[in-house]
């Protein structure tokens, strides 16, 4: 990726928030919006995936005990393994990131293409890599308390408070992602209409 991107004609908006916040349902807005929407996570996923290019540096560099019978990542024992072991999610995001920043490149270049005026980066941890900041013209962060990312992800998918805790824990603090936004929406006690409310207020 290159620091090129915003003289390229389109409006780079990084969107990040912490687990449970909302960010996924601002992102979809924001496409009907008429945004192009390149997604951090869904690229990472697509490599982590059976027949995945990184699948076999994984298994090289960490062990194939981190890869499913079916040929994916297993995702549940990575995560506990970067848990506790930083220097493993170094590994791992050495292996992963250069194929995340080659093919957003790709699918910016696309968007530009397209005609999109304005593309956006759903990156949950756009805060906490510091790789995006110069690729960016402003900084959208969907906030809200954590207490309630708990009750939203746990309503979701059943995971208990203390699971999701030590996700909140692993992420950038709400305090590091407020401090890095341009744009702040507040998501608590929203509804999707005042929600799609605010998105549409955004000086895009």
């Amino acid at each position: 990726m290159t620091s090129a991107y915003p003289s390229s004609g389109t409006f780079h908006l990084g969107l990040t928030g912490g687990i449970g916040s909302g960010k996924s349902t601002v992102a979809h807005m924001l496409v009907e919006r008429g945004a192009a929407l390149v997604d951090a996570d869904a690229i990472a996923r697509q490599f982590t995936a059976p027949q995945g290019l990184a699948i076999p540096l994984i298994a090289e560099q960490l062990g194939g005990h981190f890869i499913t019978p079916e040929g994916s990542l297993d995702r549940d024992q990575m995560r506990a393994l970067v848990f506790r072991d930083p220097t493993a999610k170094k590994v791992l995001e050495a292996i992963v990131h250069p194929l995340v920043g080659q093919e957003t490149q790709r699918r910016v270049q696309e968007a530009i293409q397209a005609g999109h005026r304005t593309v956006v980066f759903d990156i949950p941890l756009l805060v906490e890599s510091g790789r995006w900041r110069h690729m960016l013209h402003k900084i959208l962060v969907v906030d809200c308390r954590v207490e309630t990312q708990i009750q939203r992800v746990h309503a979701r998918s059943g995971l208990g408070a203390e699971t999701v805790q030590n996700i909140i824990d692993a992420q950038a603090s709400r305090p590091q992602r407020l401090a890095a936004a341009d744009w702040v929406i507040y998501n608590e006690q929203l509804s999707l209409a005042q929600l799609q409310a605010e998105v549409l207020s955004l000086p895009l």
